[in-house]
C-alpha cells in the first residue's frame, strides 16, 4: 500500500495537532508538521469522528495538516499502526472503516502528494460539516 519515496501524510481529525489527543501523541514520536493544508473533498460528523469523502472538482475543500516522517525508515511500521487505528486492517468478513491512497494537498505555494484515509462507509443520513474544518466546527457545536 505504501508508495517507495512518498512520506507525507494528511490528517483533518483526531490526529490534528489541535486535538491532542492520545493517537497524536502517538504521531509526534515519527512525525513532524510540515504545514496546513487542505484537500478536494466533503467532510461529515460521524458523532465520535470525522469522515472525509473525496470529492474533486466540487469546489469543497476540507482543512488539515501535512505531516513528514522523522525517520524514513520507520514509515511503514508507523503506516501498518495508523492502518490499525483508522480501521484499515479489518479482520476477514469485516468492512474497513478507512482506505488509504495518495491524494493531491493544497499547500502554501502549490500543491504536494500525501497520503489521507478516506472514509470507507455510507455519510448519507450524516450532518456535512460545511467549512471541512473539524477543529472550528468542534468548538461552535453545542453539546
Amino acid at each position: 500500500m505504501s508508495k517507495p519515496g512518498n512520506y507525507l501524510l494528511f490528517v483533518y481529525g483526531s490526529l490534528l495537532s489541535g486535538f491532542r489527543s492520545p493517537a497524536y501523541e502517538y504521531i509526534t514520536r515519527y512525525f513532524d508538521l510540515v504545514s496546513g493544508g487542505r484537500v478536494e473533498g466533503l467532510l461529515y460528523d460521524m458523532g465520535e469522528y470525522p469522515a472525509a469523502i473525496p470529492a474533486p472538482g466540487s469546489g469543497h475543500l476540507i482543512e488539515g495538516e501535512l505531516l513528514r516522517i522523522r525517520n524514513q525508515q520507520e514509515f511503514s511500521w508507523a503506516m501498518a499502526q495508523l492502518d490499525d487505528y483508522e480501521g484499515v486492517l479489518v479482520e476477514a468478513g469485516e468492512t474497513r472503516l478507512y482506505r488509504r491512497e495518495l491524494a493531491e494537498i493544497q499547500v502554501a505555494g502549490g500543491t504536494e502528494t500525501a497520503w489521507i484515509y478516506w472514509f470507507n462507509g455510507d455519510v448519507s443520513d450524516r450532518p456535512q460539516i460545511e467549512s471541512g474544518n473539524l477543529l472550528e466546527y468542534r468548538s461552535g457545536r453545542k453539546p
